[in-house]
């Protein structure tokens, strides 16, 4: 049995408090119970309340696990939760730094000295959040993807005021839940990932934008082409696969002329404007009507769901060694 397999053991049946019930919430709390955690969730008495147990039962039956209702507890307010018994705190509330200032507040009073304290935050540092506070040792952010309970990678970033040992605490954690934890050593805007995607939908507006391909010509591009790897190997060990001889060579000529600008895209900033923004308004991108969006969302989650099994399948991967080119060595 694995150092990972023996702590996922040792771990069952201890608690997490996950402040805040919504989409992200729920499904976080999901993915810790699946795995044996006790789930106690914060969240004021509001319509995301009312839709809690169905929303978990939800989760529970996509991770394949039938809903327990002892193994969550739902609070209306901070102080009832039992703290002396929670290993690891996830905030995910919304996107407002101020109502996330006056909750971290809160728990490190209420909080055990050692209870790793984290925010699911996908664009506000840690280091903003942890201002003013003496605790911000033990606070990092675990930022989780859309959605929470089926995406594997969970993002764990550290400001400089984190103590390593406790973000290597909270890697174990989300290990011990199936989740594979991403290391970012600081909390710069956009963190690892979300800076990776937004590199890659800036150049694909510019070329929509310009008129060189159409939303579904861009679209089918990365689906159906380099993306179609990215399930197998990331990008940086995809070009070993391919020889970076070829991606060097290929980059002299590409990156001179890749869009470099320093606002949101003019297309979908027009968009935005006339309140296009997605499935929510029924035009983003593409038209929508109800029945198109329950049948894209039910395609969407089967795909998400054979991807997460192609990842199952393939076990815990070996670490690869990592080379530095001599100027790096120092990083």
């Amino acid at each position: 049995m694995s150092a990972v397999r023996n702590e996922a053991v040792a771990l069952i049946g201890r608690s997490i408090a996950v402040i805040g019930g919504g989409t992200m919430g729920a499904d976080i709390a999901a993915s810790f119970s699946a795995c044996g955690w006790v789930s106690h969730i914060v969240n004021p008495p509001d319509e995301m309340l009312l839709t809690m147990d169905c929303r978990l039962r939800s989760a529970m039956s996509k991770l394949g696990k039938v809903f327990q209702s002892e193994s969550f507890a739902h609070h209306l307010d901070l102080n009832s939760v039992p703290w002396d018994e929670i290993y690891l705190v996830i905030e995910a509330v919304p996107e407002e730094i101020e109502i996330k200032q006056q909750i971290f507040a809160r728990l490190e009073r209420l909080t055990k000295h050692d209870t790793p304290l984290c925010s699911n935050s996908s664009a506000i540092p840690i280091s903003k959040i942890g201002e003013g506070l003496k605790t911000r040792y033990r606070m990092l952010g675990t930022h989780y993807f859309m959605p929470a309970h089926l995406v594997p990678a969970v993002e764990v970033v550290c400001s400089t005021h984190t103590d390593v040992a406790v973000a290597d605490r909270v890697a174990e954690y989300l290990k011990s839940v199936s989740k594979v934890p991403v290391r970012v050593k600081l909390d710069i805007p956009g963190f690892l990932a979300n800076r990776i995607q937004h590199a890659l939908s800036r150049e694909a507006l510019k070329l929509v934008e310009r008129g060189i391909a159409t939303p579904q010509d861009v679209d089918n591009a990365v689906r159906y082409g380099f993306g179609f790897r990215y399930i197998a190997a990331g990008p940086l060990l995809q070009r070993d696969h391919a020889g970076l001889d070829i991606h060097n060579a290929a980059g002299t000529t590409i990156y001179p002329d890749l869009c470099n600008d320093d606002a949101p895209s003019r297309y979908m900033s027009e968009l935005v404007e006339t309140g296009s923004i997605g499935m929510k308004s029924k035009d983003g991108f593409y038209r929508w009507t109800p029945e198109k969006i329950a049948a894209e969302k039910e395609r969407y989650e089967k795909a998400l769901q054979g991807a997460r099994a192609i990842l199952a399948a393939e076990g815990e991967l070996d670490v690869l060694d990592v080379n530095v080119p001599p100027s790096f060595k120092s990083l």
